[in-house]
């Protein structure tokens, strides 16, 4: 504790221990009971308080889901910088860096997973200063298909969540604690590098007018002639 430091600063450092130490627990019992069955008295008990006093922290269990979900939204972040930081600079090897990290991400933590992509909790919307965090994670990506030239559209990003969630969700699904998806990270993002590259280059084209197709045609036909 730092000599001199206002009562008032130490009342609220310890109240945000306490609030973390709260998320710390709920974590636990997601991992532990599954995490559609968090109950407040299990989290209460693993922290040692009433149910009641954990209304001082939060308004409902719903709050400590959403602290949960921002919580897991800052970790992701603080992956996305430290592996993409390392990976290639190269579009092909740095968009299947991107799926490898998002699959290791995920699949190291099923409950987080399922809190942060999926929809599970009845009546669970994120704040919207916890969904923020989510916001930014889908615009890290949106800038980083952009600098790869890989982005013309809304359905160049959809593609590549649907893929890289897709493949997480087979192996959480079908293999929990396996690796029977893994050998086909890098073949999934191979396939969707190959997509947005085509569709680039065909982009790039300039389509053939009215007249260009017309003089193709009669020149195709008198190639025909007798």
């Amino acid at each position: 504790m730092a000599l001199g430091e206002p009562i008032q600063d130490r009342r609220a450092r310890r109240h945000q221990a306490t609030k973390d130490e709260i998320v710390d627990a709920a974590w636990a019992v997601a991992r532990e009971k599954g995490l559609a069955a968090v109950s407040l008295a299990d989290v209460a008990a693993r922290v040692g308080m009433r149910v009641p006093s954990l209304y001082s922290y939060f308004a409902s269990k719903h709050d400590i889901y959403d602290a949960m979900f921002q919580q897991g939204n800052e970790q992701f972040l603080e992956v996305v910088d430290a592996r993409m930081r390392a990976a290639p600079r190269s579009g092909r090897a740095r968009l299947s860096a991107g799926f490898r990290m998002f699959f290791d991400f995920c699949t190291e933590d099923p409950v987080r997973y399922e809190l942060l992509f999926q929809r599970t909790i009845p009546g669970f919307v994120p704040s919207e200063t916890s969904y923020a965090k989510a916001v930014e994670v889908l615009a890290r990506l949106r800038a980083e298909l952009a600098e790869l030239g890989l982005l013309q559209d809304q359905s160049d990003e959809d593609l590549v969540t649907a893929l890289s969630i897709g493949i997480v969700d087979q192996q959480i699904s079908n293999d929990p604690g396996g690796r029977r998806w893994e050998p086909l990270v890098e073949v999934v993002a191979d396939l969707a590098y190959d997509y947005l590259a085509r569709k680039r280059r065909q982009a790039g084209r300039a389509p053939a007018g009215p007249s260009r197709r017309k003089d193709a045609r009669g020149a195709r036909e008198r190639r025909e002639e007798p």
